[in-house]
């Protein structure tokens, strides 16, 4: 439970102790540094200075290895100020981490070995739940697997459906979207509240538990997507949902992605609101999971389809109102007869057992080569025009790429992951920034597109931005964030 004394008013709280500028060009005494930051800090260990200690600060959960000076650890929104305020007065940049399961590299520090490394592991005490307002008030150091663990004693559930298990506050800073997207909207759109460290040291803070609040301009959004660089969120007020009483799922082979696109229209039409997931394999993707993953039967009966598609229905409704199965059987058997030449077949079942196949692609790609993970949206009308337009560039351009995509198509969203025999190429990173360059360009410029759907910029997505940010939008960022937090720069 939660009640209103325990969310601080909407202020921007100024310090009454203003931090000083940061030396220019000084490297900061690690040292003498580490002793002002213990004074700063509650826990005896919560600094970290050695070398093996900081190993798993300094490098991704795939992407992203560099050097830390140190790395800190706070409790609270006033120690993370107070670090802030600390490592600005001795000159060292600040490196904001959460669970570090970014696919950017902008979880880890530079090369430089001058960065301080902020994590917020230790910033997790606070999960207050009010249920009649469907909120819940949350530390930015919570995982998302112990925020919904303490919601489902409520049959409550906060439903950004990921692969990885991040933190509450890095989820906020890469606007995540997730599996089921399609039904309840990214983070952007379930984020009521927030509270955030500035690079100066003051802390803003909006923690109100409201759906309606039109009176100005919504400061909250300016820290959602942008990767940390205007502040440090150190804690949110979410909105929640019911969990679904049913669930029901399948598994449809496609003969294109023509087809799937006109499978999602008409399930649409069918189910409406009750789709709560659809999400596109291709021929490349299931085939790496029969060839490396862990099925205990084939769902592809056999050779994969051009395209398969995890289908999930859900509600809240109880069987007596509604027979989710019956009702998912009753969409397909619709789109079916609406379009017989682009759905081969349909296989029921366990939905989890579809979605154990869909979470195995990732680690079953990495079996098949070098792997360059690319997330892109376009509009879904535009899904498999896009999709069939690269694969047939890169034929012509790199024969030796092979397309294995999959993704969310129900949002437009798709994990292009380009793979290839290392031994194809003697240079893989002129290889990677290639490839990158080709498919951006035709996703933004071709396709109205972006270049990453919920990643994030990070250094691996920098120069795309730089390339196709509009000028006045970065101007506004620089406003914004003029001393930037971390290793990206918008």
């Amino acid at each position: 439970m939660s009640d209103s004394s325990s969310a601080p008013q909407s202020s921007a709280q100024q310090s009454s102790a203003r931090p000083t500028a940061a030396p220019s060009g000084a490297v900061p005494s690690s040292a003498e540094l580490a002793r002002a930051l213990s004074e700063a800090l509650t826990d005896g260990d919560a600094v970290v200075t050695e070398r093996s200690d900081l190993v798993r600060y300094e490098k991704g959960w795939r992407y992203g290895e560099g050097r830390a000076l140190l790395a800190c650890r706070p409790r609270t929104t006033e120690e993370v100020a107070s670090v802030v305020r600390v490592c600005r007065a001795h000159g060292a940049p600040v490196l904001p981490a959460g669970a570090n399961t970014g696919l950017v590299a902008a979880s880890t520090p530079d090369s430089s070995g001058t960065m301080v490394v902020l994590s917020l592991e230790r910033l997790n005490a606070r999960i207050e739940i009010d249920e009649a307002n469907g909120s819940v008030l949350v530390d930015g150091g919570v995982l998302l697997s112990e925020l919904n663990g303490r919601l489902a004693e409520h049959g409550l559930v906060f439903p950004i459906d990921l692969g990885a298990d991040p933190q509450i506050g890095g989820m906020i800073v890469t606007n995540t979207g997730g599996s089921r997207l399609v039904k309840y909207g990214d983070v952007r759109a379930n984020l009521l509240g927030i509270e955030a460290v500035l690079p100066d040291g003051r802390v803003f803070s909006d923690l109100k538990a409201l759906r309606k609040n039109n009176t100005g301009l919504d400061a909250k959004q300016l820290f959602v997507g942008t990767s940390g660089v205007p502040g440090i969120v150190t804690a949110a007020v979410l909105r929640t949902w019911r969990r679904p009483t049913q669930t029901a799922g399948a598994l449809v082979r496609a003969t294109s992605g023509e087809a799937v696109v006109r499978l999602f229209g008409a399930l649409e039409r069918s189910a409406g609101d009750l789709v709560t997931a659809f999400e596109a394999m291709s021929s490349g993707a299931a085939e790496a999971v029969q060839r490396h993953g862990s099925l205990e039967r084939d769902p592809f009966g056999g050779a994969a389809p051009a395209y398969a598609v995890l289908v999930e229905l859900s509600t809240t409704l109880p069987t007596a109102t509604l027979d989710l199965d019956e009702a998912l059987g009753g969409a397909l058997e619709a789109a079916f007869e609406a379009d017989p030449e682009g759905i081969e077949d349909v296989v029921l079942g366990d939905v989890a057992d579809f979605w154990h196949v869909r979470h195995q692609i990732s680690e079953s790609l990495r079996e098949e080569g070098f792997v360059l993970g690319l997330d892109v949206s376009v509009p879904r009308s535009s899904m498999a025009r896009f999709t069939d337009d690269v694969r047939a560039r890169l034929a012509a351009s790199h024969p030796f790429v092979r397309v294995c995509d999959f993704g969310h198509w129900g949002d437009g969203g798709s994990h292009l992951n380009l793979v290839w025999d290392p031994a194809a190429t003697p240079d893989p990173a002129a290889t990677k920034a290639e490839l990158q360059a080709l498919v951006y360009e035709r996703c933004v410029t071709g396709f109205g597109g972006s270049y990453s759907a919920e990643h994030g910029v990070g250094p691996h997505n920098e120069s795309a931005y730089a390339r196709y940010t509009d000028a006045w939008v970065r101007e506004v960022v620089q406003r914004v964030a003029p001393e930037p937090f971390g290793t990206v720069r918008l």
